[in-house]
């Protein structure tokens, strides 16, 4: 692959190269201390080599025993075992308006389905367990075509078995290394099963291309890597008048379709997003290069316990590290006790030099079984030197060791399952939670870990489900069910069907979406304590049992559960009396069924007539409130003038009856 055409020009593979074979020496050095420390680990915890080699060739030498009480790999897996038992799930929810609730649910179903058909709980129990034993550990996320016959593709999660292939980036500095630009997972291979992988590089001159490559080739061995890069690009988006935002090249290409629709662009703004590209690599040229759908590097990480140096230089950590000292103290001191009782030589015998002269058989009487031994006429009898036993500080050191693993671990009898100095239940739960809460950080390790890889799964999924199509997605309880997808701009469509059905079809890439990560007990745990729980109940209040044994026999894990528990159903009361009404025909039900839609209807439209006719009603009531007004003023002018009239007329007839009144003479004055 000698260039590669683009939009700018060609550039160079060589360059590429170049970059690449820098950046991979630089990420092996960096990690160079964390994989020496760890494979220490891996020998030291897991493979039981737990003696210094030269002590161990020295006893051999002495034929004195080695012994290995090795106790690490049960503290290691009360954590795994832990971890497996609380698996953290993904949860996604709608974020922003053109998300939808039913559609996050089928999200949810979808990453389930992936994580099951993947067999995601190994690649999550290895990633767990290596972090644990070693301080670090990885799983990956790919793509896959369904068939061989088909073009579209799923998403699959896959187990890193060896973490000492996987190079991450230097410069993270994120807990869960989301923020990884570079990283190598490499491989070795023949020079033959190269050579049938990538034909076209058969022209490599093995002695030339690789001689300033002697990382990249041993002998008949080659090694090859995946090189991942992810870059800042610059991009620009739009916003529609309908709402929608797009990138602006799909813009371009739909332009066409949202002139005819009438939509227009209001808006514009330039953003920043990333590219992630795979390479192929061996030491002395690309061999392949893919660029990959969503804007993460596809490896994720799960870290042991970190700490960071004043260098800023991140050192992962298992469990056992600072316990493996005292482990070689326990070998030590054990073997020390059982070399004195069982493989110390027996206690000699005493005596005087002429006791052992007759009989040669007291040169081996202390280490040989003889029938009798002789000693000459009249000489004392020797006497056998008695064995003090093991000394009590050997024993009280080997206590001690023992001690000072679960001091440094955290991890205590009580969690192991031991028997230890606590005696009430609550004392014992104590010690319990005491051990889970020092060993935490692994599990919260792990629970960042999957929602990192949640946050992979959520970009990855409108980039690879974009086709019109049919997926199998999971519930809680793990049942599957088939859902229809396609592109169609909103989150669900519902389509009505020839048989009067509905059938919702849902775009998965239609809105954004967050997730969240839980860590608890799995369903099929919550489903044991159910049972225990509705068992409880029924003991408790037995009249209760014909109402929850239905349910009760659902949930349990028998032969014909489902059987059974529609048998049981029968002694529910509630199911009894709706068993008993009348079963209507389908055509029946269909009829009834458009007759209450009529119905429902009719009763619509005489309610908005009965409304309307109140409407009229009050407003002819204040219609003839106004008349009935003005003809009351008229009436009150009318009386108003009436009463004038009369006035005047009064007025009129007491001035007549005055005028007509006659005067009467004046009276003599007297005498």
């Amino acid at each position: 692959m000698k260039g590669k055409k683009t939009q700018s020009g060609v550039v160079e593979t060589d360059d590429i190269l170049e970059a690449a074979l820098k950046a991979y020496a630089t990420a092996r050095d960096y990690w160079r201390e964390n994989q020496q420390a760890a494979k220490e680990d891996l020998q030291f915890a897991r493979l039981g080599i737990q003696w210094d080699e030269a002590i161990r060739k020295q006893r051999e030498l002495e034929q004195r025993p080695c012994l290995t009480f090795n106790k690490m790999p049960a503290f290691i897996r009360q954590v795994v075992n832990d971890a497996r038992q609380n698996k953290p799930a993904i949860k996604v929810h709608p974020q922003d308006s053109g998300a939808d609730p039913r559609t996050a649910e089928i999200i949810n179903g979808l990453i389930r389905n992936i994580e099951t058909t993947s067999d995601a709980d190994v690649a999550y129990d290895t990633a767990i367990e290596h972090a644990v034993g070693q301080g670090f550990g990885y799983w990956r996320i790919n793509t896959a075509y369904t068939d061989d016959d088909v073009f579209d593709q799923d998403i699959v999660i896959e187990r890193v078995a060896n973490p000492f292939t996987v190079y991450g980036d230097p410069r993270s500095s994120l807990a869960d290394s989301s923020d990884w630009n570079v990283a190598f997972i490499v491989s070795t291979m023949t020079r033959d099963e190269f050579e049938a992988e990538y034909p076209d590089a058969e022209r490599v001159n093995w002695e030339h291309d690789f001689r300033n490559c002697a990382d990249w080739l041993d002998g008949d061995d080659v090694t090859v890597a995946e090189y991942w890069t992810r870059e800042k690009v610059k991009g620009t988006i739009v916003a529609l008048s309908d709402g929608t935002i797009l990138k602006a090249e799909e813009y371009a290409e739909r332009k066409d379709e949202a002139d005819a629709a009438g939509i227009q662009v209001i808006g514009s703004k330039e953003t920043e997003t990333y590219k992630v590209t795979q390479r192929i690599m061996s030491g002395a040229e690309i061999l392949k290069e893919v660029e990959w759908a969503g804007k993460y590097i596809p490896i994720v990480p799960v870290y042991g316990d970190e700490v960071i140096d004043e260098d800023g230089r991140r050192h992962f950590r298992s469990l056992i590290r600072d316990a493996k000292s005292a482990q070689q103290m326990l070998n030590y001191w054990r073997t020390t006790t059982t070399e004195m009782v069982a493989l110390a030589p027996k206690a000699p015998f005493i005596g005087h030099e002429k006791a052992f002269e007759l009989d040669p058989n007291w040169s081996t009487a202390n280490s040989a079984a003889h029938p009798y031994l002789m000693v000459p006429d009249g000489a004392e009898i020797p006497q056998r030197q008695p064995f003090a036993g093991v000394p009590a500080g050997a024993l009280q050191e080997a206590l001690n060791a023992a001690d000072d693993m679960k001091a440094i671990i955290g991890i205590y009898d009580a969690s192991l399952g031991a028997r230890s100095n606590e005696t009430s239940g609550r004392a014992i739960m104590a010690r319990q939670r005491e051990g889970d809460v020092s060993t935490f950080h692994f599990i919260d390790n792990l629970s960042r870990a999957i929602r990192h890889g949640g946050r992979i799964l959520l970009d990855l999924i409108p980039k690879v489900y974009t086709t019109e199509r049919m997926i199998r997605v999971l519930g809680e309880d793990m049942q599957p069910q088939n859902e229809q997808i396609a592109p169609t701009g909103q989150p669900v469509q519902e389509v009505p069907q020839p048989d009067g059905s509905i059938m919702a079809i849902y775009d998965i890439t239609a809105g954004k979406y967050d997730l969240t990560v839980s860590a608890g007990p799995s369903f099929t745990s919550r489903r044991e304590e159910l049972t225990e729980t509705l068992t409880s109940i029924m003991q408790a209040v037995p009249d209760s049992a014909p109402f929850l044994a239905g349910r009760l026999a659902k949930l349990m894990d028998l032969p014909d559960a489902d059987e059974l528990s529609k048998e049981l159903d029968f002694l529910n009361p509630a199911k009894q009396a709706a068993q008993q009404q009348p079963q209507i025909p389908p055509e029946m039900q269909q009829a009834v069924e458009q007759m209450q839609q009529t119905i429902q209807q009719g009763g619509q439209q005489m309610q908005q007539l009965q409304q309307e006719n109140q409407q009229l009603k009050v407003q002819m009531a204040a219609k003839m409130g106004d008349h009935q007004l003005k003809a009351r003023e008229l009436e009150q002018r009318d009386q108003e003038i009436e009463l004038d009239r009369f006035r005047a007329e009064t007025e009129r007839m007491q001035a007549a009856a005055t005028l007509m009144k006659p005067t009467e003479a004046p009276r003599p004055a007297a005498q």
